[in-house]
């Protein structure tokens, strides 16, 4: 048995972090020697959680790459607004490099990285998560086999729940654009569009458009009786389904997100300093509907590709339930499903049934992880893919995404100037 491949994080926030777990899965696989994080708090406690000896904790990148220190690749998980510069000192070091989505924030970057991975001969892998979750790869074996015959029509759904959207998309950094550097087709969808490229895989996107907008957490629609903060001035926090109190207390839900606004691991734990956070400076607990954010809350993207299949993408932020949804029709048949149920419908036209069609259910072990079960997959992937191993079907090199990341770079010029936008070519 060889030795573990030596890994370095770049970004010690969630993303980072769920990464690297697999080298308390698999210590055999990997292993994390090194971090880089300006936040102490989050570099401390990665450090702690995988053994990193305190001199190979960095605050920075640059820090890091000076001291010189030898590691297999690199998990890049730092914000979206500084994936291009990270990502290029990375490649100009020439180590490998798994990055979180979005790769950059426009279409000059993406093809600037992508020209230097090539000039350099570096690997650089794209965390398009949903590829590895069973769900979607058993979708896209029905549609290698031939199965449904050739795809012409595909739809699919993201479905974001009002509490994990007000969280992350209104209240969160990534709800103001100016800040995180993404619009949220790149910064929650980029997922899905990658879905769309990878499952048509067989023509190119030829056309793009999309309408959309920022519809409901908006001043507009600040409620009768709402205040600045829910646990200093609102009077009718008991009743909404936005109530800070009860949403990151009382369930304890995405609470992780308002404890990182607290200055000391004490505080992060303690229940009475979250509650006084959300009265002060917290950012999770103002009113959803004076946040400043800005990024949209609904979208419709739409597809052509070369061989005339269209594809329809649809984002709603502040749902009832989460989840991800895809139907796919062929000349022989189609595809309906729902991931976080782990189900998929397999349907074909029959004559002899009464109801006009076979339809075959196929139950996926989504696994116990995030994306289902997606999270783990990729990172074990990954250490195949930068070892020279057998690598999956789900394997996204840089030059596998560019395509799903020029949608959504067109999507939102095609939203805000009002037109068709033609694809660019590699």
């Amino acid at each position: 048995m060889g030795k573990p491949v030596e890994i370095a994080v770049i970004g010690c926030g969630n993303r980072g972090r769920v990464y690297a777990e697999y080298a308390l899965k698999r210590p055999d696989k990997m292993k994390i020697t090194a971090v880089a994080e300006p936040n102490e708090y989050r570099r401390n406690m990665t450090g702690e959680i995988f053994g990193v000896a305190e001199n190979r904790r960095f605050d920075s990148l640059d820090s890091f790459l000076a001291v010189g220190i030898q590691v297999d690749a690199v998990i890049n998980a730092t914000m979206d607004r500084d994936h291009f510069e990270t990502a290029r000192k990375i490649i100009a070091a020439g180590i490998d490099m798994l990055i979180e989505k979005p790769i950059c924030l426009n279409k000059a970057e993406l093809m600037e990285l992508h020209r230097l991975s090539v000039e350099k001969g570096s690997k650089v892998m794209v965390c398009h998560v949903l590829r590895y979750a069973p769900f979607y790869v058993e979708i896209k074996k029905r549609i290698l086999s031939g199965e449904i015959g050739k795809v012409y029509s595909m739809v699919t759904e993201e479905n974001v729940s009002f509490h994990h959207f007000s969280t992350a998309f209104v209240r969160d950094k990534w709800g103001n654009s100016d800040v995180c550097g993404s619009q949220i087709m790149m910064s929650k969808c980029c997922h899905d569009l990658d879905i769309i490229t990878w499952m048509k895989n067989d023509s190119t996107p030829a056309y793009v458009a999309s309408m959309g907008g920022l519809f409901n957490y908006i001043d507009e629609n600040f409620p009768r009786g709402a205040g600045n903060r829910c646990t200093v001035d609102c009077e009718i926090a008991e009743n909404c389904e936005y109530d800070a109190r009860q949403m990151y207390v009382k369930y304890g839900k995405w609470n992780y997100y308002a404890r990182e606004h607290l200055d000391s691991y004490e505080d992060r734990e303690s229940e009475d300093r979250l509650m006084q956070s959300l009265s002060e400076g917290n950012p999770f607990g103002k009113c959803v509907w004076k946040c400043n954010n800005n990024v949209n809350d609904h979208q419709t993207v739409m597809i052509e590709f070369e061989d005339g299949c269209t594809v329809s993408h649809n984002l709603l932020g502040g749902t009832a339930k989460p989840e991800r949804t895809i139907h796919v029709v062929g000349t022989k048949g189609e595809i309906y499903g729902e991931m976080e149920a782990g189900v998929f419908y397999v349907r074909k036209p029959d004559l002899s049934k009464l109801q006009m069609f076979t339809e075959e259910m196929v139950d996926v072990n989504t696994g116990g992880d995030g994306h289902g079960g997606g999270d783990s997959r990729l990172a074990a992937d990954f250490i195949e893919y930068i070892s020279g191993g057998s690598t999956s079907i789900s394997t996204t090199d840089i030059g596998d995404s560019i395509y799903g990341h020029l949608i959504g770079f067109n999507a939102h010029e095609a939203m805000t100037e009002r037109k068709i936008m033609k694809m660019e070519r590699l």
